[in-house]
């Protein structure tokens, strides 16, 4: 059997908004040092990242964005286009930048549909947001719609997108939005608190495609089993009863308590989980076929690397045990850079268990109300029950 793929170049760093933007390549960096300190790069087949064509790009943008895009790498800011301003600041070289992750998590895709890897890890990719004409929230080119375009146009008939980060999935839904072979499945915090506003139960897909686009708007503050509860009672019946040939997850990581731009209060060890999820979901109804991706998060040294660290030993087949250590090599590094807390193990000692959906509904809960919400609204156009008991 072949390793699953990974996709790296250290030139995904030159995906760089600027000092004190969100955003920070330190992201990446920091996470692929501790999957490195880890032993997990063994278990990869490591690839360099090529650019997506702009044949690849235009299966989701239009052209005049690209040449937008071309041209805000020369200083000339666009902003009906979202080129400019304090969430996608222009840098040199943009275009190149965003065309690479594009192109990491479209190598992904590929391998993976092709059978040349039987999973495959896009750190840099979960690109969510870019719409296909706009950049919107830090995001340039949206990578999983290109992906999931291009395995279309390859062949597949039904792929799904499930997106766990704390802001809606919106780029992705939208590129899918009247297209039936696309199930997208956003978990994300109510869109009356977050950016980027959109994300009700109610908005379930276009004429052609009614229930295939998801989403569970979360109040602000819910926690491990209450967001598990919800990917049990959501995500999981609808992935199993689309049987999408290919699965694509994001995993962004704001929906921490540390995250400084979200307010969900979801623990690494319970990211962990969701990710062991995702793994089951894929080899139960995808054929085995898996491509995840990273996405937002912004608590660099806590949350991100020991977040997608864990991904990618799912990914890897080999799942870290929360007590794991921090890899002391790893901590002198971050102690270096900063003046900071750095963690000494994977794991937060967070509870994880849950109260599974088949053991009922309770009215008096929000969250168990934004489940029913999206249920009722979903479920009955993929004849399933919304209240299975």
């Amino acid at each position: 059997m072949p390793k699953p793929l990974l996709p790296w170049s250290e030139d995904l760093l030159e995906y760089d908004f600027g000092a004190g933007h969100p955003m920070a390549p330190l992201r990446l960096s920091l996470t692929h040092r501790l999957i490195a300190d880890l032993g997990l790069l063994d278990s990869f087949a490591v690839e360099p990242v090529a650019l997506a064509e702009d044949a690849d790009l235009l299966r989701v943008h239009e052209a005049d964005y690209l040449a937008a895009v071309r041209a805000a790498g020369e200083g000339r800011p666009d902003p009906a286009r979202g080129l400019g301003g304090d969430d996608n600041p222009l840098f040199g070289r943009i275009h190149e930048a965003g065309a690479r992750i594009a192109g990491s998590t479209l190598a992904a895709a590929t391998a993976v549909w092709e059978g040349r890897a039987p999973r495959a890890l896009s750190l840099a990719g979960g690109m969510h947001h870019a719409m296909p004409a706009r950049a919107s929230g830090f995001c340039i080119y949206n990578d999983a719609a290109v992906a999931l375009a291009a395995v279309l146009d390859a062949g597949a008939e039904r792929v799904a997108y499930v997106d766990l980060d704390a802001h809606h999935g919106d780029g992705v839904e939208r590129t899918f939005w009247d297209d039936d072979r696309v199930l997208t499945i956003s978990v994300h915090q109510h869109p009356g608190t977050l950016f980027p506003g959109t994300g009700y139960a109610q908005d379930i897909g276009g004429p052609a495609a009614r229930g295939t686009a998801v989403n569970v708007a979360l109040p602000p503050g819910t926690g491990d089993a209450a967001w598990l509860r919800v990917l049990d009672g959501v995500v999981g019946p609808l992935v199993e009863d689309f049987a999408p040939q290919l699965l694509l997850t994001q995993h962004g990581c704001d929906s921490h308590a540390l995250d400084p731009l979200a307010g969900l209060a979801v623990s690494v060890d319970a990211q962990r989980s969701a990710a062991l999820l995702m793994a089951e979901l894929a080899e139960a109804h995808a054929g085995g076929r898996w491509v995840a991706t990273g996405g937002g998060g912004y608590e660099v040294v806590s949350v991100v690397p020991r977040v997608w660290a864990h991904l990618a030993a799912v990914v890897a087949g080999h799942p870290l045990d929360l007590s794991t250590p921090v890899p002391a090599v790893w901590r002198e590094t971050v102690a270096e850079l900063a003046d900071v807390e750095v963690p000494e193990t994977m794991g937060e000692g967070a509870a994880t268990s849950f109260r599974p959906w088949t053991a009922g509904y309770d009215p008096d809960d929000e969250v168990d109300r934004a489940v029913m919400a999206t249920r009722g609204a979903v479920f009955p156009h993929h004849g399933l029950d919304p209240q299975p008991w």
